[in-house]
């Protein structure tokens, strides 16, 4: 059973972010989900003995973290905690530095526009 957290401002990208992982993986994961950087950031420290498998992160949320995206801020915290070492990070976002930021940290990227067109890209992202 893996574990997903999706981070996302706005619910019905939350919603629909949950739904693809439900048809990709199975009703059997286990889907937290933020609506901001920061909350999902507290999420990662509450479920730090038992660490989520996926990380999916909107970029644009709050702008508490300039000249930063909130996203961008959250990747860097799952990165520097040791939990997370092995967690996949997958930037679901309309941002145009989505690219540039996923091939700066090291993560997945799938623009929205494509998202909300294509639960084979869901499929190939979750299930590798």
């Amino acid at each position: 059973m893996k574990k997903i957290l999706i981070a996302d401002d706005q619910l019905g990208w939350r919603n629909y972010n949950t739904q693809a992982v439900y048809e990709v993986l199975g009703k059997d994961t286990v889907v937290v989900t933020a609506d901001s950087a920061q909350e999902g950031y507290s999420l990662l420290l509450e479920h730090n003995s038992a660490p989520f498998d996926i990380i999916l992160t909107d970029m644009q949320m709050e702008d508490d973290y300039a000249p930063k995206m909130a996203g961008e801020w959250l990747i860097e915290q799952a990165k520097n905690l040791p939990a997370y070492l092995n967690t996949k990070i997958i930037i679901i976002s309309a941002s145009m530095q989505s690219k540039f930021i996923a091939e700066h940290y090291g993560v997945e990227y799938l623009p929205k526009s494509t998202a909300m067109h294509s639960l084979e890209a869901y499929k190939t992202l979750l299930a590798s």
